[in-house]
Parts: C-alpha cells; structure tokens; sequence
C-alpha cells in the first residue's frame, strides 16, 4: 500500500529543502520525524507535515485493514523546483534590482515496509 502527499508552492528554496530531503529518503517514517525534529532548517518543518499528511493518506486509503504508521517508510521523496516570485530591490543612483524568491514542489510517497526483503538484507 503506497500513498502519496504534495506540498506545492512552498517558499523554500529547492536546494535548501532537498538537504533535508536526503537525510529521510528511505528511512522509516519515525526515524524521519525525530530527524525532523532535531534538524534546524525551515524546510524541516514543511517535510514533516506533508510526511505526516502522507502518512494519514495511507491510513485513510487502507478502508478498515490494519495499517501501522511505525512499519510504513519513506519509498520517495523529491523536491523540484516551482515558480520563482520576482521583487524589485531600490539601488543606488535610481535603478532597481530583480530579487527573485525561490519555492519548491515537495512529494513523499509511503509504503509499508517488506519484512521479508529486511531479513534477507
């Protein structure tokens, strides 16, 4: 069972949230988040909530079968990049300069974790 969250437009700079992103990718979805937790960057915070997001996505599309957050981990995690907001900075002698505010595309996608591809491993 896979599920799957999005976090769109997110005022992050790709290359900043993908540093976080490659500290999870495939870990288990409480080791990410106590990672998460401990780790002092803004987009920490946004990749825990769409984590948790996709978390309750694969509980909810589960329909009354037993599914545990503790044995689900994280099979993909991708940050890309969205549409750059532009601003204009006043400079000296009456021109302006462009500063353009990157923002990011998150998706992480959970899936329960194969017992037997562990312990073959």
């Amino acid at each position: 069972m896979e599920a799957v969250a999005k976090a769109r437009f997110v005022r992050v700079p790709p290359r900043k949230a993908r540093a976080v992103a490659d500290l999870i990718r495939g870990k288990s979805v409480g080791q990410a988040l106590s990672i998460l937790m401990t780790v002092p960057k803004n987009a920490s915070k946004i990749i825990a909530k769409t984590l948790d997001s996709a978390v309750a996505n694969a509980v909810f599309l589960a329909d009354g079968a037993k599914l545990e957050a503790e044995k689900m981990q994280i099979s993909l995690i991708t940050v890309d990049e969205g549409p750059m907001i532009a601003r204009w900075r006043p400079r000296a002698r009456g021109r302006a300069t462009r500063i353009l505010h990157r923002t990011s595309h998150i998706t992480v996608k959970v899936a329960q974790e194969d017992v037997a591809g562990r312990e073959r491993g």
